[in-house]
């Protein structure tokens, strides 16, 4: 059955609809946790602000919704919008339905900048860790680029096969570093290659939205050239649009979305896999839906993810990267099977 062409009233409506799912999703999580706190107590607090709110809470209830989960559900909002969105572009560009966010080495490079902040002791500072993985995931694209370009062309195969390379070479990094460090070094290690939402701060939530919502904008800006060059790029170039140069824009996008998403939380799996995947099964495969659709969901997806991380199992929290990757795996199984079906 063909599809009808997406109206941008669609569009809106069904951001919306996800923005509501978002918001209540949102609104659970800030309810779940050790510390039991009466629901409307805390909607009320939401509703009429945040001096307002406060009045309505005790002060150690405001800080708890306000100074911790409030902040994590936001932040794990934004990581979650910033792998969707990076999973579906890298899976129209590279023409790879397992294409993820992490597929060019990005996370290779950002586990080796982030481990050697580390071992070197540099946790202590603000943005030591994550600024020296951000730092190594901008170098990794600028190699992956470099050694995948062509002819002045960045082809999917090359660029797929640099990726790969590039990632090879920074595990066999990070298992030198990681059998050289300490017993603490080693469990600080675990959590961020696992994902860790647990640390985030105001500055690196501000920073990491602005980029979100900067790269998802430049991305949906290309929404009907990026349709075109999935059609076809002869008939893209035959349409009047410069593949090369908006392929660029995009995976350079793409992929500095994903390098800020996991230098502030780490490698955080199946998140770009799967929610597009969903969106597309459930709306199809027209970027101008899909990209809003996926922002959003993943959004929704990452914070319920961090709520069980925090909440499943008593008095400890896991990375919320194992979540992902329980949710991940049976439902990429599913596909496997749908699809040999």
């Amino acid at each position: 059955m063909r599809r009808t062409a997406v109206t941008l009233s669609q569009v809106l409506r069904y951001s919306v609809v996800l923005l509501a799912v978002f918001a209540c999703v949102a609104v659970l999580s800030l309810l779940v946790g050790p510390a039991h706190i009466e629901g409307i107590r805390t909607v009320k607090a939401l509703v009429t602000g945040w001096r307002d709110g406060a009045a309505v809470l005790t002060p150690a209830e405001k800080t708890i919704i306000f100074s911790i989960r409030f902040p994590r559900v936001i932040f794990a909002g934004f990581v979650g919008a910033a792998l969707s969105t990076a999973g579906v572009v890298f899976q129209a560009l590279l023409r790879n339905p397992l294409a993820e966010p992490y597929i060019l080495g990005i996370s290779g490079g950002a586990a080796v900048g982030a481990i050697f902040a580390i071992i070197m002791g540099w946790y202590a500072f603000a943005f030591a860790v994550p600024g020296m993985a951000f730092i190594g995931a901008l170098l990794t694209i600028v190699l992956v680029f470099a050694v995948g370009r062509s002819r002045g062309e960045a082809g999917s195969t090359s660029l797929l096969l640099a990726g790969v390379i590039v990632n090879a070479f920074f595990s066999a990094i990070i298992m030198f570093l990681i059998s050289i460090s300490r017993g603490a070094d080693l469990h600080n290690i675990t959590f961020w290659l696992m994902g860790d939402l647990g640390l985030a701060r105001g500055i690196h939530i501000v920073f990491l939205g602005i980029c979100s919502l900067a790269g998802g904008a430049i991305v949906y800006a290309n929404a009907r050239s990026l349709n075109l060059i999935v059609a076809g790029e002869e008939t893209a170039l035959q349409l009047g649009v410069d593949v090369e140069r908006t392929k660029m824009i995009l995976l350079t996008a793409a992929s500095a979305m994903t390098a800020v998403a996991v230098a502030f939380s780490g490698i955080i799996g199946f998140v770009g896999l799967i929610i597009p995947h969903m969106m597309r099964m459930l709306l199809g495969p027209d970027h101008r839906l899909l990209l809003p659709a996926s922002f959003l969901m993943g959004a929704s997806f990452l914070v319920v993810a961090d709520t069980i991380a925090r909440t499943a199992v008593p008095a400890t929290e896991l990375p919320v990267g194992v979540i992902t990757a329980f949710c991940g795996a049976p439902y990429f199984v599913y596909l496997l099977k749908r699809k040999a079906l």
